[in-house]
């Protein structure tokens, strides 16, 4: 059976259903997939009740407006379901008769599980649960990719390829999806959050707001890809930069003290916990 999302093949189709684009987040993992000319982008399908957002979003990154819910599942090889939780199962019941046994379905809806998913569509539907996030726009996402027993391993395989062509994505246990949410889902949140407060420092000890912005953005960018390209612990890269009586081993006294790793577990936890709840 030829891939259902052979990212390579200009024969194969991927379509969009958006009822509400701000689940996209203004199209990001549209922009996302069309950047990384992952697939070419008069072969990505747009749906949306608002047809000026449909619309707005083509004519931004080339992808063809459908009229209706019934033609998009009609044209998909690979539909992605980018609706909010609450209105997942009267999205899908508007697609579920003209979608193909052959496509699969991509839900990137958080709290929908796989088993959900399926009582809306039919216990043969071929369904992947997805948690990308927001970084996809520039490429930098993270994405869990979770498939029930009906994909296949090259379907999944064609899945973890259009994801990682805008980050970097990962065969995921359903079970693990929460704590995915807490972690890459939200994380970018708190990674915000991080980076502003770096620059508020710099700013009270005298540095101008925009280079602060630049200085802390490109120092947890440089971290990052430390931890990624070296595949040393964190702590260790930690302790090369802790010199002993030094400025930063004082800096990282006063982050315990401040109960920052507590603080941000936390979070992970709160966000997962949230997501349980969903």
């Amino acid at each position: 059976m030829p891939s259902a999302l052979n990212s390579k093949s200009v024969s194969e189709r991927e379509s969009s259903y958006v009822p509400d684009n701000r689940c996209l987040r203004d199209g990001q993992y549209g922009q996302g997939l069309v950047a990384a000319k992952a697939i070419a982008a008069d072969h990505i399908y747009l749906y949306n009740i608002h047809r000026e957002k449909a619309e707005a979003l083509a004519q931004e990154t080339g992808a063809v407006v459908v009229d209706t819910p019934e033609e998009l599942a009609r044209q998909s090889q690979g539909l992605i379901m980018a609706v909010k939780p609450n209105i997942m199962e009267s999205a899908l019941e508007t697609v579920r008769e003209t979608l193909s046994t052959k496509s699969v379905l991509i839900s990137i809806a958080a709290g929908v599980s796989l088993e959900k998913l399926a009582f809306y569509t039919g216990p043969e539907t071929k369904i992947v649960r997805v948690m990308p996030n927001t970084p996809a726009m520039v490429g930098e996402g993270m994405a869990s990719v979770s498939p029930n027993i009906n994909v296949s391993e090259a379907e999944t395989a064609d899945v973890v390829a259009i994801f990682s062509s805008f980050g970097k994505a990962v065969v995921t246990d359903e079970k693990l999806i929460d704590a995915v949410c807490g972690l890459s889902g939200s994380g970018p949140a708190y990674v915000y959050m991080f980076i502003e407060a770096l620059a508020d420092g710099a700013v009270r000890e005298g540095m101008p707001r925009q280079m602060a912005y630049t200085f802390a953005a490109q120092t947890v960018l440089g971290a990052a890809k430390m931890v990624l390209e070296t595949g040393r612990h964190p702590g260790a890269l930690k302790d090369d930069v802790c010199s002993p009586g030094g400025t930063t081993i004082e800096a990282v006294k006063t982050l315990e003290e401040s109960s920052f790793r507590a603080a941000t577990m936390n979070a992970v936890i709160a966000s997962a916990e949230k997501n349980k709840s969903l």
